[in-house]
């Protein structure tokens, strides 16, 4: 069973990562900049661009990076759908 990405905006991308503890930080022009701290006290940031749709690849990459702080079966149900 294969599931599809979902089409997301990036508005709903940051909401999606603020329920795992990610925290705006700042914004340049329409790139999003969130933060969270981790458990070690290391700084954990990830970079969001603020469009209407977000391209797969794009989405793709964020998934990724958030992979790195966040166990992906954790994120999975957020951006995958049927």
């Amino acid at each position: 069973m294969s599931s599809k990405l979902k089409r997301l905006s990036g508005k709903e991308v940051v909401s999606i990562l603020n329920k795992f503890g990610f925290a705006f930080l700042t914004q340049r022009g329409s790139h999003i900049k969130l933060r969270r701290i981790g458990s070690a006290g290391d700084k954990q940031t990830l970079t969001v661009p603020s469009h209407d749709e977000l391209d797969a690849g794009t989405l793709r990459a964020i998934i990724r990076q958030a992979c790195r702080y966040v166990p992906e079966e954790y994120l999975k149900p957020y951006f995958y759908g049927c």
